[in-house]
């Protein structure tokens, strides 16, 4: 665990091989978990990390490695979770297509990314060559146990 620039504690996963998607998956619910965000927004936010997790395996095919970072960026109103993932690998050569409905490269059904998107309240896509970056986001309101 480290601290982002903010002093926000954060866990970085070097995504290296499939078993460190599952450690990034792992982590993100545990966080989850830790925050008190209930069964349903811990699935969701596992689910979404699983999905961005099929970019990581781009990651791995295209890039060999790459990062995932997940962040409390919980504040005294809200509980938040961000999940960034990067790479410097080749990038996507059409961001626009592929969060399409339907859209996949690798012969799956195309519903990764634009699921993610929908299911997380924040999403952000950004790819070059040399440099994609995701970032999702589940945001909560902060329930006074008063």
């Amino acid at each position: 665990m480290t601290d982002s620039p903010a002093g926000v504690p954060s866990i970085v996963v070097p995504i290296r091989d499939a078993t460190d998607i599952l450690r990034a998956r792992g982590s993100a619910r545990e966080l989850a978990a830790r925050l008190r965000l209930g069964s349903a927004d811990q699935t969701r936010l596992a689910t979404s990390v699983s999905e961005v997790s099929e970019l990581t395996r781009n990651v791995l095919q295209y890039a060999g490695e790459g990062h995932c970072t997940i962040i409390d960026a919980s504040d005294e109103s809200r509980l938040c979770i961000r999940v960034v993932v990067e790479d410097h690998g080749p990038g996507i050569p059409n961001v626009d297509l592929a969060l399409r409905d339907g859209y996949s490269t690798s012969g799956g059904l195309g519903a990764g990314l634009p699921g993610v998107r929908r299911l997380m309240d924040e999403f952000e896509l950004s790819s070059r060559p040399g440099h994609t970056r995701l970032m999702i986001a589940m945001t909560r309101p902060r329930v006074s146990s008063a």
